[in-house]
């Protein structure tokens, strides 16, 4: 496990295409591209991020080869938050299922979300534009999908019911928490600091062994 480094908004997620190369051909830049693109976008400058000519710059192509994929950039944005919903499961969660043990499968969890990765950027910046009519229910699925997740496995652990979801949501919010303060800016923990603070982390959520 490393220093987390979601305080650097700007890494990108996606490189971007060479000047040069336009891509016009629609068989070499995909509806695809565009949505990751867009993915990259929020990450560096949240919702704001999602303008159609910024990303043909980015791609390297013109405003025509957006239209040929989407009609509209909200559009593009729901293609987007689909495509980032999808992979936020298939990154994080989809790993965990073969995990047998729950304090196992927490622990590796936790392990997994503490780490620099860039569902969790795209979260943090999602947070911040709660109102929008498109990014409030795909961050209600995907809080409800890890909630429930935690929740499961507090339960198997040994947990009765109503603390097994007490613990799930605590669990959650120092997430939720912890990209925040990331995003806010505050001085990056040392590889040391940020190992004892994950130990704690561990201590106060995982449930004792029977």
């Amino acid at each position: 496990m490393h220093t987390p480094r979601m305080s650097s908004p700007t890494e990108k997620i996606l490189p971007e295409r060479a000047a040069g190369d336009k891509g016009e051909n629609r068989s070499r830049l995909s509806a695809a591209d565009w949505e990751r693109a867009a993915l990259d976008a929020i990450a560096e400058y949240g919702l704001a991020g999602i303008a159609v000519e910024p990303l043909a710059r980015r791609l390297g192509v013109t405003k025509g080869s957006f239209y040929w994929h989407f009609p509209t950039r909200e559009a593009l944005l729901k293609a987007a938050l689909e495509r980032w919903e999808r992979q936020d499961e298939e990154d994080i969660f989809d790993p965990l299922e073969p995990i047998v043990d729950p304090r196992a499968r927490l622990r590796e969890l936790f392990h997994r979300v503490a780490n620099d990765m860039p569902s969790h950027v795209i979260f943090a910046a999602l947070l911040k534009a709660l109102d929008h009519p498109l990014v409030q229910p795909v961050i209600e699925r995907v809080s409800q999908r890890r909630l429930d997740f935690l929740t499961v496995a507090y339960r198997q652990a040994g947990l009765d019911k109503v603390s097994a979801a007490q613990r799930a949501r605590l669990a959650y919010t120092a997430y939720a928490g912890f990209l925040q303060l990331a995003w806010a800016g505050l001085p990056r923990l040392t590889h040391e600091e940020f190992e004892q603070y994950m130990e704690h982390v561990m201590a106060t959520l995982l449930p004792a062994a029977n």
